[in-house]
């Protein structure tokens, strides 16, 4: 069973920084990209950042989040991370890790960040 377990969400203040971990199992995680997606109330889920699988570098960052978040995995704890730092209350959302295993969307139950201006 595919899970994906979101944790280091929290209240901060503008400017400050979070890292965001998401715990994977059920999956061959080295094999997958896998990436960080976030909703905010009432707005469209949003991908942030994606890392593609061990064998590849790339990365693809929204553009608002260029230059202050950072996407990382570390293949031997199966875990994914999100660095945020300079953050801003528009980065105010639900953060959610999520890999697409054989054209299905997985995504875990999302860690809520708050940021106060």
């Amino acid at each position: 069973e595919v899970q994906l377990v979101e944790s280091g969400g929290g209240l901060i203040h503008t400017g400050g920084s979070l890292r965001l971990s998401c715990e994977a199992s059920g999956f061959t995680f080295d094999d997958y990209a896998i990436g960080w997606f976030r909703q905010a109330p009432g707005k469209a889920r949003e991908g942030v950042a994606c890392l593609s699988h061990a064998d590849d570098d790339s990365t693809y960052y929204l553009d608002s989040v260029k230059g202050r978040f950072t996407i990382s995995r570390d293949n031997a704890k199966n875990t994914l991370y999100l660095q945020m730092n300079s953050l801003k209350p528009e980065d105010t959302a639900v953060y959610y890790c999520n890999v697409r295993l054989y054209g299905i969307n997985y995504r875990g139950k999302g860690t809520l960040v708050t940021v106060s201006s």
